[in-house]
């Protein structure tokens, strides 16, 4: 019968995390991972496998966070709601770039980036959680049109695709050094260009020419 295991896996996992988010996978050996742990390498390589088997389990978990944190700001709800919801999710994503002052960016894009052409299980799982946030943005586009908030006749893939690109985009910046305020300027013009119904623009345009005409008889008067 095995023995239980002395020490709180979930803990180790977060150190583990923690080190292979500072200094990426190749420059992370099981020595540093071990004392940033308290364990020994034989306990680690006994609980978790090597360092690749040890990094697939905390990028995995990384990956679930990234959708349940998209989940939470888009699922459900009416669909009055719908475009408010994907504002705030675009603006949230925004603003955690900007707050990261350490540049460490997303374990998901930092371990795609270094590991995706090698590694068929980073490659997978990346793939698998792009898939999962458009099928979120998608959603939500979907009921914002059916509320009449974005053009019906706009496809609603490729705006999700769009704003998936932006959110993402948007970290890879943040991390190269943009300005946050340019961050949050990005997530705004991003929100605006997408496509309002045209009775909405015509209420707009049409509410814009009366303000002109206003505006010219009261300096005629």
């Amino acid at each position: 019968m095995p023995r239980p295991r002395a020490f709180d896996e979930r803990h180790v996992l977060e150190r583990a995390r923690e080190r292979f988010w500072a200094t990426g996978y190749a420059g992370t050996r099981m020595d540093d991972i071990a004392r940033a742990t308290g364990l020994g390498k034989g306990s680690l390589y006994g609980a978790f496998g090597d360092k690749g088997k040890l990094f697939h389990r905390v990028f995995d978990d990384w990956c679930t966070a990234v959708v349940e944190v998209a989940e939470g700001r888009l699922t459900g709800g009416p669909d009055a709601e719908a475009l408010a919801r994907l504002s705030g999710y675009v603006h949230l994503m925004a603003e955690n770039t900007a707050s990261d002052t350490e540049r460490r960016g997303c374990l998901l894009a930092k371990g795609a980036a270094e590991l995706a052409q090698y590694d068929p299980t980073v490659a997978g799982r990346s793939a698998e959680t792009m898939t999962a946030l458009l099928a979120l943005l998608r959603t939500e586009i979907s009921a914002a049109q059916r509320h009449g908030d974005i053009d019906g006749a706009a496809d609603p893939e490729r705006l999700a695709a769009l704003l998936l690109t932006v959110v993402r985009g948007i970290e890879a910046v943040g991390k190269a050094g943009l300005a946050p305020e340019t961050l949050r300027d990005v997530a705004d013009t991003a929100l605006a260009v997408l496509p309002r119904p045209q009775r909405q623009e015509r209420l707009a345009t049409g509410r814009s020419t009366a303000r002109e005409n206003q505006r010219g008889a009261g300096t005629a008067t």
